[in-house]
């Protein structure tokens, strides 16, 4: 089956600054999945492109299994919401009609609703929204649109919690009904956490995590407690991190917890926290993160 993105060997250059470095993955039609990774990382520059705004210097990209550049077949299925959108000088409600002509699939009943459910008025012009007020209507513009493959680039920019969880329940009940691929950038990772079936992490132009977020969840587990102890159930699994203040000793050990471990932990007075999917992209922008389990750290003893 051919996958909603495809991206392979994609570099883009600006003169002499690599914007992206050789970037290949692929995003199943249907998922959710995250992309994330630090401010300047080349996750909107990858967006640009993946809607056709921008041209990679090498390599390809295929939406729908064809070029998004310059192709109103492929760019009619596809909606890009981001943070910067600029608009002309119209209302809030003219700028919904004006996608509604552009996306084949559009909804305007769901428009209204979520305009309703942001508090934003359809008379009022856009020039006079506040940031959440804009941010709101580019997320109605991008669900309401339907699109096979809808890009959101940090799409809730000034939104407050309540807004934020808003748009987290009106995108999985949307979703539910009209399954689509979504590519959600955001730098609130664990607060959209559990919408992601993927996670493609970016750091300097390059894809350093590219897992099913089920995966990703478990994977790793912050061990705390007296060093001996933690050491005797670190034993010779690879860790990401080890710390140590006096007596008391932590790591980050890899893979899964046996109930054994469990018993073994609880009887020897360790805490055991698992990651959060946050805390692995950390460690994944910081060059820690091992590709897999067998190829992790060596494990020094922290008592030694």
């Amino acid at each position: 089956m051919t996958p909603a993105i495809s991206v392979t060997g994609l570099t883009r250059r600006y003169w002499d600054q690599v914007i992206l470095d050789d970037v290949s993955f692929t995003v199943p039609g249907g998922t959710i999945t995250g992309l994330l990774g630090r401010n300047g990382a080349g996750k909107t520059t990858l967006l640009r492109i993946l809607a056709g705004q921008e041209f990679p210097s090498s390599g390809s990209v295929r939406i729908l299994g064809a070029p998004p550049a310059e192709n109103e077949d492929v760019l009619r299925r596809l909606v890009f919401a981001r943070e910067d959108q600029a608009y002309p000088d119209i209302k809030v409600g003219q700028a919904l009609r004006a996608a509604s002509w552009f996306y084949p699939n559009w909804d305007s009943a769901l428009a209204s609703s979520l305009l309703d459910d942001f508090g934003v008025r359809a008379s009022r012009a856009v020039k006079k929204l506040s940031r959440g007020q804009r941010s709101a209507l580019g997320i109605t513009i991008g669900l309401a649109a339907r699109g096979e493959v809808t890009l959101f680039d940090e799409p809730y920019a000034g939104l407050d919690a309540v807004a934020r969880q808003i748009f987290y329940d009106r995108l999985l009940a949307d979703f539910g009904e009209f399954p689509r691929t979504v590519l959600l950038s955001t730098h609130l990772i664990d607060e959209a956490a559990a919408l992601f079936e993927g996670v493609i992490v970016i750091d300097r132009g390059r894809v350093v995590l590219d897992a099913p977020a089920d995966v990703l969840r478990g994977v790793a587990t912050r061990v705390s407690g007296p060093c001996l102890a933690v050491d005797a159930l670190a034993g010779d699994r690879p860790v990401w991190e080890r710390r140590r203040l006096g007596s008391q000793a932590s790591v980050v050990m890899v893979g899964p917890l046996s109930p054994d471990d469990r018993e073994q932990a609880r009887s020897s007075g360790l805490d055991l926290t698992p990651l959060s999917l946050q805390q692995i992209v950390v460690q994944a922008a910081a060059g820690i993160l091992a590709p897999a389990p067998e190829t992790g750290f060596e494990n020094e003893r922290t008592c030694a």
